[in-house]
């Protein structure tokens, strides 16, 4: 969906887009710069991260012109993407700035992960001067040959749109264009700006309304689909509601839990929309995942006439596998633009409004309901270890759950800590947070960080494994830059334990660190961050009551435990995706 203007205006006419006219003579007019800083403003952000290089030194001069952002810093371009993409699960969208090729080709990775999981983040990338372009010499930073164009070509990939700027007169419209597909879509964008582009002049930014154009659904597709929807839910002995990942990106949450109201069934979560509906809610059955499904939540959701699931992301993660994939025959797959019941699809329809609609007309039937209570599935209390015991993981839970309140917002690392995460019960108002589609260890310590800097005021709580934690450690020492109290639980039990419970090998061991000892390092002369060690539960409880009281910066719990004390949903989990990994091939 990339495009440069030139290309827009070679369009028939009637499938080209209104380009607003340069000021020719530029009155009140601003640089591209400020431009775009103005439009990051006015779509909410009011931080954008970055990492200097010199294609855009004198776009980050600009940027700074504009006093109500913050120019956040990372460690590098991989933290600094995945840095926008936890901000832009707490703020609706994220910006980040990097350097040509060799800042950006870093922070493709993070933005491949926001597309994943469907979030608006802008990656803008300074480029080399517009001179250069046609000159017919090499440069540095790039891939020693005279194509300056396959950064574009790569970003084309792995967003909604990709715009490269090449003349001041193009920079509003084509700015607006990224911006307004990201909004859209909820998709990254990627913008190009030359660095001896970035203060030249150009028109002022115009209304905003065009950039928060809300798409109407086919009324006749609507009803249809409303229809269709409502006899299938009707005839079923035993529905059931299944929140999905997607519900939050598309405006769905309030919708989902009218709906809900409405048809007072049972309502279970997928592991990714975990916290997109109440988990104190009456209706509320637990976190669907196959096999490792909560306690009863699987049977009800397996035994169910009609599942509709909402915002839904069917994957081999998800399914365990794929041993938990919903049969369509009895699947209403709600998706962010179209509906499918039973097989048939209905197009150019919108998530929440399909919601709303059927929610209005849908008759009730809280059959699952009754199902799930009268098989008497609580939970069981985790007990208290000794003190002086050493530590397990079951203890590490018992205490984190009693740090979890309605401020809290919990982020799960891939590995055990997913497992450990959806186990947690979170009081109305708690939020979570997983990347369960991209996967990427590594993810949680940037996007943490990112997450705490677009959400003050909240208590950010991080549960993420020692083999993850080495790929991305660095931007904890930006928490500590910026005096985020952060408390990371940090499991240490020397290797990849979710790759040792899919296949095993001596590539899963790692080198040991001193956690808590590192903490030190990052703080230098003038950091507050704080680094414990707890290997039993006394020594735990200590700690979490100093991270619980220190507002000044960052707290590392390092929480030694033996390497195979993981959870049995990790276990299963595991080999079910392995078996699925190793399907022999199907000859056709």
């Amino acid at each position: 969906m990339s495009t440069t203007l030139q290309e827009e205006k070679t369009k028939p006419a009637a499938q080209r887009q209104t380009i607003p006219p340069r000021e020719d003579n530029f009155t009140g007019a601003t640089t591209i710069g400020s431009y775009l800083a103005t439009r990051l403003e006015q779509i909410g952000l009011k931080h954008h991260f970055a990492v200097a290089g010199d294609y855009n030194l004198v776009l980050l001069d600009e940027l700074l012109l504009n006093k109500n952002m913050k120019q956040v810093y990372c460690c590098n371009e991989l933290n600094c993407s995945f840095s926008a993409e936890g901000y832009a699960r707490a703020n609706g969208a994220a910006a980040c700035v990097v350097t040509y090729s060799v800042g950006a080709l870093s922070a493709f990775d993070g933005l491949g992960g926001a597309y994943a999981e469907n979030l608006p983040v802008i990656l803008i990338s300074g480029s080399p001067n517009t001179n250069d372009l046609g000159a017919n010499h090499l440069l540095h930073h790039t891939l020693g040959t005279l194509n300056f164009h396959y950064q574009l070509e790569m970003a084309r990939h792995i967003t909604c749109e990709a715009v490269a700027i090449t003349h001041p007169e193009e920079a509003p419209y084509l700015i607006d264009k990224a911006i307004r597909a990201a909004l859209r879509y909820k998709k990254p964008a990627y913008i190009e700006i030359p660095c001896n582009l970035s203060a030249a002049a150009c028109s002022k930014p115009g209304p905003l309304t065009s950039l928060f154009e809300t798409p109407k659904s086919d009324p006749a597709s609507l009803t249809a689909a409303v229809r269709a929807a409502a006899d299938r839910l009707e005839t079923a002995v035993r529905p059931v509601l299944l929140a999905g990942p997607k519900l939050r990106a598309y405006g769905g949450i309030t919708s989902f839990r009218a709906l809900a109201d409405a048809i007072g069934c049972a309502v279970a979560a997928m592991p990714n929309a975990k916290s997109f509906f109440p988990e104190d809610h009456e209706q509320f059955i637990g976190i669907y995942l196959g096999s490792v499904s909560s306690p009863g939540c699987g049977e009800v959701v397996d035994s169910a006439h009609a599942i509709l699931a909402a915002g839904p992301l069917f994957n081999d993660y998800t399914t365990v596998g794929w041993t938990a994939q919903p049969s369509e025959d009895k699947l209403i797959q709600v998706d962010p633009e179209r509906v499918r019941v039973g097989g048939m699809t209905f197009d150019n329809i919108y998530l929440a409004e399909f919601l709303d609609a059927l929610a209005a007309t849908v008759k009730r039937n809280p059959a699952t309901l009754l199902e799930f209570r009268r098989s008497k599935n609580e939970p069981i209390k985790p007990s208290i270890a000794r003190p002086d015991a050493p530590l397990t993981r079951a203890e590490i839970c018992r205490q984190i759950q009693d740090v979890i309140d309605s401020d809290t917002t919990l982020l799960v690392e891939t590995g055990d800590s997913w497992f450990n995460g959806l186990n947690m019960k979170l009081p109305e108002g708690a939020k979570f947070e997983i990347e369960m589609q991209w996967g990427h260890i590594g993810w949680s310590v940037p996007a943490t960080f990112g997450y705490a800097v677009g959400a003050p005021g909240r208590r950010i709580v991080l549960m993420v494994g020692d083999g993850s934690f080495q790929l991305t450690a660095q931007e904890v020492c930006q928490m500590i830059r910026l005096k985020l109290p952060v408390i990371i639980f940090l499991i240490n039990n020397r290797g990849y334990t979710i790759e040792v419970e899919i296949h095993d090998g001596p590539y899963n061991n790692i080198k040991n660190w001193d956690y808590a000892g590192i903490m030190s390092v990052f703080n230098a002369a003038d950091g507050e961050g704080r680094g414990l060690r707890a290997t039993n539960g006394r020594e735990l409880a200590d700690a979490v009551q100093q991270a619980l009281s220190h507002s000044a910066g960052p707290t590392l719990i390092e929480c030694t435990i033996d390497r195979d004390d993981c959870t049995r949903e990790l276990m299963e989990w595991g080999s079910k995706v392995a078996a699925a990994n190793a399907r022999p091939q199907q000859r056709t």
